[in-house]
């Protein structure tokens, strides 16, 4: 812990430093943060997805990195400090944890879950919904609004019965492609989109996950239909449909290497 507490103490050392002497970290302000700090957390995504444990921490100390410099800038404005977002942060904790730091019983992750939204509605938090940032991306947006409504029983009682809405949505969606309706279309397709989201989440998929290694997944496999065609001195433009397919089958042999 000493060891910890005294590395800790040296980064805030040199971001002060930094902060004095670095022209470039003169200039910083939360806006300027803002947008480098997204990216650092999508490399931490990329680091986690693709299981590289020295990646993680490294990509790690930058987020940790951010942190600080925040911090040492609202500590400029005299607003709070690293000590304010430790302690609130402490503070909110304990406050979300009764099974463990009061008297409350739990018997499982959902209950905890549920303790969690009713806890935050009393924090000031005045509808279930509302603590949804608006800028998270659709996907993970629409996966965190359908866990949160879940946390207060608004679910299936049967997950299996979620096909049967899926379904639905897909044919609605089949119906206004039918009929060239282009507004219907995007609506219709935004309700299928959520119901598979929905049924992703019965079925304890992480959906962001499972699409992100869909992504991979494609792109190694038309980087390796590009590469042999290369090698065999043509062009993808040029090939045939029934040409790339052999080759895209053949790509699949490498899927988990």
């Amino acid at each position: 812990m000493n060891e910890t507490l005294k590395s800790f103490a040296q980064l805030l050392d040199i971001m002060d430093e930094l902060r004095a002497k670095c022209p470039w970290d003169k200039e910083q302000t939360f806006e300027s943060l803002r947008k480098l700090t997204i990216e650092e957390t999508y490399e931490l995504a990329d680091a986690i997805i693709e299981g590289k444990l020295d990646e993680i921490k490294k990509e790690l100390g930058d987020i940790l990195l951010h942190i600080v410099f925040y911090s040492k800038i609202g500590s400029e404005t005299g607003k709070f400090n690293i000590n304010d977002v430790i302690k609130g942060i402490n503070k909110k904790l304990i406050f979300r944890h009764p099974h463990v730091f009061g008297n409350t019983e739990v018997n499982n992750a959902d209950d905890v879950k549920t303790n969690w939204e009713e806890l935050k509605i009393k924090e000031g938090n005045k509808t279930i919904l509302g603590g949804v940032p608006m800028s998270l991306p659709a996907l993970v947006k629409a996966n965190r609004i359908q866990e949160k409504v879940r946390s207060i029983g608004f679910d299936w009682e049967k997950r299996e019965d979620v096909w049967e809405k899926v379904k639905e949505e897909l044919n609605e969606l089949i119906n206004e492609v039918n009929d060239n309706n282009k507004k219907e279309q995007e609506k219709e397709f935004g309700d299928l989109l959520f119901s598979v989201i929905n049924a992703a989440r019965l079925y304890e998929i992480d959906p962001e996950n499972a699409l992100e290694k869909t992504n991979r997944k494609f792109i190694k496999r038309f980087n390796y239909v590009e590469e042999k065609t290369l090698k065999q001195g043509k062009e993808l433009k040029n090939m045939t449909l029934a040409e790339m397919d052999k080759l895209w089958e053949e790509a699949k042999q490498f899927d988990n290497i």
